[in-house]
């Protein structure tokens, strides 16, 4: 891997970690001044803000689809090794995101 793959890998990771994080604590705050238990608004946010969080990090579903294609067609395996090892670094900061509002929360933890 070069360094400019890795510094994206990262890079996808804390995107789709803040996205969850953020959008999370700001639901929060919303559902606080509306009356709502923002513990629990929290919690249902960060399991619903999943999939935002894997399209903000990949930076959309039409590049990662079309590289995926290309890799698919024209036979560069790096392409869908790659685009695949992205969507993984993105599903990982999404669930360490969702993680971390649960452990906030205390809901959803047995």
């Amino acid at each position: 891997m070069d360094k400019d793959f890795l510094a994206t890998l990262i890079i996808d990771y804390f995107v789709a970690f803040g996205v969850i994080i953020g959008g999370s604590i700001v639901g929060g705050i919303g559902a606080y001044l509306i009356g709502k238990p923002p513990m629990s608004i929290m919690y249902d946010l960060a399991s619903s803000l999943k999939i935002w969080a894997l399209v903000a990090a990949i930076g959309g579903t039409f590049d990662a689809i079309s590289s995926l294609e290309r890799g698919i067609f024209e036979g560069t395996h790096a392409d869908i090794f790659k685009t695949l090892v992205m969507i993984f670094a993105a599903l990982c900061g999404a669930h360490s995101g969702t993680v971390i509002i649960q452990w906030i929360t205390q809901e959803g933890i047995k």
